[in-house]
């Protein structure tokens, strides 16, 4: 049977981990979704790692408590490449998108990225703020259907000069763009296979200008070209995630 999985975050346990408290919206789904009462059983993650069983002692308009049972693996273990993509901005729905299948990727750590070229603007901390609320609502929801315990993280938009200059550790640090590359074989190197940490820099539906090429080539990113084809920004989010989980992680 499908697990019926919550998500509520490590202070909604109580301190001795033998209950936990669902919050109104996860209540909402439970309630009038999913049709639970209590007696029924219940996986919930906090989005840490940690997954447990537990069964519904009451529900009630704005929370549901939860007695704690054993913990459990996660219906999906991680994978065990740490990776990161970097995005440029895109419109709505695109980087939305983009989001979803990225989550269900397992991609670690999202940063969207300010470049020269993205259609999208932030006009506002404000603004920034509601798009980072809806990127971790679809988030949350990706982590639900395909069994991950463990939240992506999504990071404040930053500009492309700032990102690109940060200092790093061992990473590989990829840039992909629609041309000025090599392959990814040429590019990842034979004796990279067993690299656990890499951060990919994705570009905007614009593509990218000569001088953030020439800044990131200089600031020791690895440029890459994909193929004779040129993708769409939201398509090739989703193939630069895929490429990488089979070469460095557990897309097998």
């Amino acid at each position: 049977m499908t697990r019926r999985r919550f998500y509520a975050p490590p202070q909604a346990f109580a301190s001795d981990a033998k209950s936990v408290t669902l919050s109104a919206e996860e209540t909402r789904h439970l309630r009038d979704v999913l049709r639970l009462k209590s007696g029924d059983e219940v996986y919930v993650f906090d989005g840490a790692g940690r997954e447990v069983r537990g069964l519904i002692q009451s529900v009630t308009r704005d929370s549901t408590e939860i007695s704690v049972g054993d913990e459990v693996e996660p219906a999906r273990p991680e994978s065990p490449l740490n990776l990161t993509l970097a995005v440029a901005l895109l419109k709505g729905e695109k980087f939305d998108l983009g989001v979803q299948k990225m989550t269900e990727l397992g991609v670690v750590r999202v940063i969207p990225v300010i470049t020269a070229r993205a259609d999208v603007k932030i006009r506002s901390d404000d603004d920034a703020e509601r798009k980072l609320i809806r990127w971790r609502r679809i988030t949350l929801e990706a982590s639900k259907q395909c069994g991950r315990a463990r939240l992506m993280d999504i990071d404040d938009p930053t500009a492309f000069d700032d990102f690109v200059e940060r200092p790093t550790g061992d990473e590989l640090r990829l840039m992909f763009s629609e041309r000025g590359g090599t392959s990814l074989a040429t590019a990842a190197g034979e004796m990279d296979r067993q690299r656990n940490s890499v951060t990919a820099l994705v570009g905007s539906e614009g593509g990218w200008t000569d001088e953030e090429i020439d800044q990131a080539r200089d600031a020791g990113w690895k440029i890459v070209t994909l193929g004779g084809r040129i993708l769409r920004a939201e398509t090739a989010v989703i193939v630069i995630a895929a490429l990488l989980q089979h070469r460095f992680g557990d897309l097998n």
